[in-house]
């Protein structure tokens, strides 16, 4: 009953049904914005480290970002990334290949110096080739667990084939938690002229789609971070193709996250300019006073920032990949496979890799 002096309770009502806007939704943020708001954020808040390079970083730990790849391919376009390195290293490690000449062979020389013979010689490798990498990626995608001798071996049937497991795995039980491709081999670290920066990713399949999810342990921002947005996407949407699935997201996770202090300067012409500011959620941003007299920061809304937030590049709508014909196996597929649609990047920024 109720208490004496009160109102009888009410039935409640059911909430009002809301009338829908007229208006049509926003379209959703670039997703390259991820990638600039991770670099201006580096910019503001890095820690000074030092390096196996001895070029020095400012650096955080743990970051991620989520690129959609269902109507559209993350290559960035604030600076031109290079396509051809791309798809030519991932079918290089599809291959199963560690001969950084293989790879230079085709214009690709991204693995050079971390082949050449003063590099290796000052590893300790003097006795092996130069060009030699040791069983790094490709080898651990293919032949993991099997016993490195040098890069021209036949390791046909050798160790597990991770890359070939987990495309049956898609095909058989895509509902399992362990699609996982992982090139991070304790045994073999000490073999290798570079251990993975990206060591580790998962498949996901729902809704007839498949999405994937990097661990990178270390990320180089500047160079590095492009090129493998574009290449565990690339390899998405190939895994994709020959189990009959769409491309869903690309997820990137990221340890040590960093910009060498001789990429701060190229970088700032990709990233916000007097006022810097980062994408905390839609609509909402983390704003910086970068030349003032004093630096302060704050939260604005977009119609705070409009005008001040203002982009030195601004992002271009990503491309889409073609794959041109029916391909049944990934060791079937070629260069002349894909075609990137609409890439309108904006120039070049030249930076030298930290060796």
């Amino acid at each position: 009953m109720p208490a004496a002096g009160s109102e009888p309770s009410r039935p409640l009502s059911p909430p009002a049904v809301q009338e829908q806007s007229a208006e049509p939704r926003p379209p959703p943020p670039h997703g390259e914005l991820q990638y600039l708001g991770q670099i201006e954020h580096i910019l503001r808040c890095g820690f000074r480290k030092d390096d196996r390079t001895g070029t020095g970083t400012l650096s955080v730990f743990g970051m991620q970002a989520r690129y959609n790849l269902r109507d559209e391919f993350p290559l960035l376009t604030t600076k031109r990334v290079f396509w051809k390195g791309v798809l030519e290293e991932l079918l290089w490690f599809i291959k199963g290949s560690t001969n950084a000449k293989e790879l230079s062979s085709k214009g690709v020389k991204i693995w050079d110096a971390n082949g050449s013979r003063d590099f290796l010689d000052g590893l300790g490798f003097s006795n092996r080739a130069e060009g030699d990498l040791g069983p790094v990626y490709g080898f651990q995608w293919r032949h993991f667990g099997a016993e490195y001798k040098d890069m021209d071996s036949d390791y046909s049937g050798q160790g597990v084939d991770q890359l070939q497991k987990v495309i049956d795995t898609i095909k058989t039980n895509p509902n399992d938690r362990r699609i996982i491709l992982c090139a991070w081999n304790p045994k073999d670290l000490p073999l290798m002229a570079l251990p993975p920066c990206h060591a580790l990713c998962q498949f996901y399949v729902v809704n007839g789609e498949l999405s994937c999810q990097l661990y990178q342990r270390s990320g180089d921002m500047g160079l590095g971070v492009p090129f493998n947005i574009a290449s565990y996407a690339l390899l998405t949407y190939m895994i994709a193709h020959i189990t009959d699935l769409k491309p869903g997201d690309f997820v990137h996770t990221l340890g040590d996250a960093h910009i060498y202090l001789n990429h701060i300067e190229p970088l700032k012409t990709q990233t916000l300019s007097t006022w810097a500011g980062s994408l905390l959620l839609p609509g909402l941003w983390m704003v910086v006073d970068r030349q003032g007299p004093g630096r302060w920061a704050s939260v604005a809304t977009d119609a705070e920032c409009d005008g001040c937030c203002e982009l030195q590049r601004e992002p271009r709508p990503f491309p889409k990949l073609k794959i041109l014909r029916k391909v049944e196996t990934i060791d079937d597929f070629k260069a002349e496979d894909f075609q990137i649609e609409g890439y309108n990047p904006h120039p070049t920024i030249k930076m030298e890799m930290a060796v």
